[in-house]
């Protein structure tokens, strides 16, 4: 019986510390909304739209993925200064995209570029190995 009050202590005592890191008795706060909605399109609406005139597209990947292939006319995306490269024109298309739908670097993306006030942002989930898998044609750097 001792040994079980001590087992209960011993458990106790390494519990009582983690109510801080679960939030202790602070009050719940609802978490941000999103205000920005990122529309998506898939790989055949993205190839319809990269026809139109002054779309722009963005690769997201890494510079690794972007010199095995990127969509032609794409512009790598993922530099420090990546707000140089946005258009002027706040109601241009642009179309992001990275590597596949486990990849939300796109996503983040679209949604930065939201917030500086871009209208016509677009994310293509399905990335570039989407792409490459129904057999588009890619560039090499």
């Amino acid at each position: 019986m001792k040994k079980q009050l001590q087992n209960l202590a011993v458990c106790a005592l390494l519990a009582i510390p983690t109510l801080g890191f679960a939030g202790g008795d602070a009050p719940l706060e609802a978490a941000e909304e999103y205000v920005y909605k990122v529309r998506q399109v898939s790989i055949p609406e993205a190839e319809q739209l990269f026809m139109e005139p002054g779309v722009r597209i963005f690769d997201v990947n890494t510079l690794e993925l972007w010199a095995e292939g990127y969509i032609p006319g794409a512009v790598f995306f993922n530099v420090g200064n990546w707000k140089k490269l946005l258009p002027k024109d706040k109601n241009t298309l642009i179309v992001f995209y990275c590597a596949n739908r486990l990849c939300s670097s796109s996503q983040i993306a679209a949604y930065e570029t939201m917030k500086l006030g871009y209208t016509n942002v677009w994310q293509m989930p399905d990335g570039i190995y989407g792409w490459k898998l129904t057999g588009r044609q890619v560039e090499l750097p």
